[in-house]
């Protein structure tokens, strides 16, 4: 007789983003360059201030630090937010182990079992794994390619409210569609929240890659959500420090941040020597992230340019993040997405890229839709997206599509 999972054991779900490694690392024994697309590592170099502090670091012992992070590190947060007019003291700000700590932690503290969180579809995967910890039930409100992704109508989210919803969760700018909402969209939400007594949770990582002149606002600067608001934030894109793993909560509910404390406590304190080095970080200068914001909307032309070009493809040039979903002419994104790791290469290479049914709640929607990440260098990325167009045009001939 086989001893038994628990429940969380068997429905957590496998990443969309990493679940195909396996496949990639066989193409990679038999010689293939795989560049991979499906996954937001960038190639930027991470900030030199981050090393040079991290090298510097003269304690004999590394220890433990504080709960909550490093004082230190949360008034250079505080510093930081306030350049976007978000205004927290440190003690309104609380590290964690990575941004999916930060979410975790939010969703943790201001759901129970059963309890329900909104969510615009498609989103960020891993939403799904953190709610599976909790026994959260994730309630998709559905977002459409041909209105750019944009929040659904106010109508939409009103009919999924039921007496156990407690939060609306936002990515913004949105992993994995590419959209930036205006203020007016977040008045939206903020109102539902204010008339409902709901939280928002804002998943903000990305508020650096805003392309095309448009403009990111934090869930923090609507007026009237000062309780409601809690921004889950993170360095891994901003500095490229993916392996770093320090996010950090913001919020200025006080009997919620007292909850998210203990959850900090329990397990004890996050990286510190990571910490140490993404104090260093926050002193780089206005012109690195002039740089990157160049290289990446260059990148998002590159790879919608890419996608425009193959016959079918239905994509929204993304705004923000460096994150696009695209439609292709495929019968099945997870099967295409392992067809072009097993059977597919050209001149020596293949594209990996992320299914995107993952990223939906809803089982009918995005079976036909990949989610690609725009993080190599251009010349990478030209050739990655020749590779994909080639394989989609193969692929097509041997399903007979």
């Amino acid at each position: 007789m086989s001893m038994q999972l628990s429940n969380r054991g068997i429905n957590i779900p496998a990443s969309p983003i990493r679940k195909l490694v396996p496949f990639a690392d066989e193409a990679k024994n038999r010689g293939i360059k795989v560049y991979h697309l499906n996954i937001g590592q960038p190639d930027i170099e991470t900030p030199v201030e981050m090393w040079d502090r991290i090298k510097n670091y003269e304690e004999k012992v590394l220890a433990y630090g504080p709960s909550n992070g490093l004082l230190e590190f949360r008034k250079g947060l505080s510093n930081y937010y306030a350049k976007y007019d978000v205004h927290v003291s440190p003690s309104e700000i609380i590290i964690t182990t990575g941004g999916s700590e930060a979410l975790l932690f939010a969703m943790l503290a201001t759901c129970d079992a059963g309890d329900e969180v909104l969510v615009p579809e498609p989103f960020y995967a891993n939403y799904n794994g953190f709610a599976v910890y909790g026994d959260i039930k994730v309630v998709p409100v559905t977002a459409r390619a041909e209105d750019g992704f944009r929040l659904p109508p106010k109508e939409h989210f009103l009919q999924k409210i039921t007496p156990r919803t407690r939060a609306i969760l936002i990515s913004n700018p949105g992993n994995p569609t590419g959209v930036v909402y205006t203020k007016e969209e977040l008045q939206v939400v903020a109102d539902i929240a204010i008339s409902h007594n709901l939280y928002i949770i804002a998943d903000e990582v990305y508020r650096e890659f805003v392309y095309d002149g448009e403009k990111y606002t934090s869930i923090m600067t609507i007026s009237g959500v000062e309780q409601h608001a809690i921004i889950a934030d993170s360095i891994s894109k901003r500095f490229s420090a993916c392996g770093a793993r320090i996010g950090n909560l913001v919020s200025k509910n006080k009997v919620l941040m007292d909850s998210i404390m203990r959850f900090a406590q329990a397990r004890l304190c996050p990286p510190t020597l990571e910490q140490v080095g993404a104090i260093g970080a926050l002193d780089v200068p206005e012109s690195y992230f002039e740089g990157i914001l160049t290289e990446y909307q260059n990148r998002r032309n590159i790879i919608y340019e890419g996608i425009m070009s193959i016959p079918g493809a239905v994509c929204m040039r993304p705004k923000g993040a460096f994150y696009v979903i695209a439609k292709l002419p495929i019968d099945d994104g997870d099967a295409f997405a392992q067809w072009m790791l097993e059977e597919f290469s050209l001149d020596g290479a293949t594209t990996m890229v992320a299914p995107a049914a993952g990223f939906y709640a809803t089982p009918v929607l995005g079976k036909d839709e990949i989610r690609l990440a725009y993080v190599l260098k251009p010349a990478d990325l030209t050739q990655a997206m020749r590779v994909l167009a080639a394989g989609v045009e193969k692929y097509r001939q041997v399903k007979g599509i």
